[in-house]
């Protein structure tokens, strides 16, 4: 598959930003998560049979629409200026377009997760400061049928999950000539002010605590709805009676997890899983739905090398813990005279785990229920929305989890240690209730080619 590159550009916003929204100020929380992006990738077939001059028309209408909805969104037609600021300059988003020699189709049978990378318009590798880089890329990747890719990779430093999910509706409600207009609330900075970056140093070493050294590589394990409701029924205790789908699949990987890592090294290891909270539905009163920023913390559970005495529904029980724990009283804190303390053992707790000898963790995220596969920009929805798969020789253990196409499985991108993915690979439970890599061709319902 070759991914040609035909031509390069910044779409700024359509009117100009008003000088006093020149700077924007970053929030506290904005420290916390040291990746540059969470990149995504949109694939669109073509069902209609768009003629070439009709998918010409298509890409004229993103460009349009992204222009108009950067002038609400401005600090995403910025660059970033340090850890603490964004210059509003209206520079525009970096705007790539490309030509891809194959059928969408095609590509989708049997989708390489590191090809994907291809469809990205920058590396997404953190390789020191982004000062100065644009805060919005976008690639639009047109393939021979007429389909498309639209990759995204926005600075992770202003937006997390939720506030990606409210730019995509606002982009996709523009291009669609929707009445429905989002107007983004930038609500974090007022929330949880900073003027120093004691967060970023902090949560680097609590991060770099949790760095392996090795191979890694990303697989998808699909979980459908039957195998979901399943393990949600197993899970269920006394404790927690109706486990949500994202605790029974989190516990059951997890799970799955440690006996891979059991198996590498000859013996049980303790082990942290950490899951990313959403502060917005914790807050007193709850945050708009359109609140930007990264409004996010993180929960943490430990199994001291028990997970098989455990159980599913131990395991539930003690994610459930962990999760409840990030509650108004948390969030109440972080916004109080107490934070830094708050905050300070927060991520300690993870950091000293992370450094002990012979323990194992691992990082799980959600982006079910974000509506993603609602991004429609006038010629349907996405047919997969998808991350990208990892590599390299320091990596962290990381399993983001995203909904299928009809909203009620999950694929769950599991990134580990080679050794330790090709035990998992072959787990015969893990397999009785996922698919490795299965096409998301056949996770959708029938389209024509």
């Amino acid at each position: 598959m070759e991914v040609k590159v035909v031509s390069r550009e910044r779409i700024k916003p359509s009117s100009p930003t008003p000088h006093h929204q020149r700077t924007f100020k970053l929030s506290l929380l904005d420290q916390l998560i040291p990746a540059p992006y969470a990149p995504l990738v949109f694939f669109y077939p073509n069902e209609d049979g768009a003629t070439p001059l009709e998918v010409l028309k298509r890409l004229i209408v993103l460009k349009e629409s992204l222009s108009e909805t950067l002038t609400h969104f401005y600090p995403l037609a910025g660059k970033i200026e340090d850890d603490l600021t964004i210059d509003c300059n209206d520079e525009g988003a970096r705007y790539v377009e490309a030509e891809v020699n194959c059928l969408l189709f095609d590509f989708l049978n049997q989708p390489d997760l590191y090809l994907i990378q291809r469809f990205l318009p920058c590396e997404t590798s953190f390789n020191g400061s982004n000062a100065g880089t644009p805060v919005t890329n976008i690639q639009v990747s047109v393939f021979k049928c007429g389909g498309f890719a639209i990759g995204l990779c926005i600075s992770h430093k202003i937006l997390d999950g939720d506030a990606m999910s409210t730019f995509l509706k606002g982009w996709a409600n523009t291009a669609c000539g929707s009445k429905e207009v989002v107007y983004p609330n930038f609500v974090a900075t007022s929330l949880f002010p900073t003027n120093d970056l004691w967060l970023r140093d902090t949560s680097i070493a609590t991060w770099g605590s949790l760095f392996k050294v090795g191979n890694c590589t990303t697989r998808r394990f699909v979980f459908d709805a039957s195998a979901i409701a399943i393990l949600k029924a197993k899970a269920a205790s006394s404790c927690v009676l109706n486990p949500t789908r994202v605790e029974a699949v989190s516990a059951f990987l997890w799970k799955c997890a440690m006996a891979a890592s059991e198996e590498k090294s000859g013996f049980k290891r303790p082990s942290l899983l950490s899951h990313v909270v959403n502060l917005r539905r914790r807050t007193v009163p709850p945050l708009p739905e359109n609140s930007m920023g990264n409004l996010i913390w993180i929960a943490s559970a430990q199994s001291m090398a028990k997970y098989d005495k455990l159980g599913l529904h131990g395991l539930v029980g003690q994610v459930r813990e962990g999760i409840s724990k990030i509650n108004s009283d948390f969030v109440k804190k972080l916004r109080g005279d107490e934070r830094s303390s708050v905050i300070r053992k927060s991520l300690k707790r993870v950091e000293e785990f992370g450094s002990k000898d012979g323990s194992n963790y691992f990082g799980f995220t959600s982006w079910c229920k974000l509506g993603y596969y609602e991004a429609n920009f006038g010629w349907g929805k996405p047919i997969w929305v998808s991350g990208v798969g990892l590599g390299g020789s320091v990596f962290m253990n990381l399993i983001v989890l995203m909904e299928t196409r009809n909203g009620d499985g999950i694929e769950a991108w599991v990134t580990l240690d080679e050794e330790e993915m090709a035990i998992l690979e072959r787990d015969m439970e893990l397999l009785t209730y996922a698919s490795v890599d299965p096409s998301p061709l056949n996770l959708t319902e029938s389209f024509s080619v």
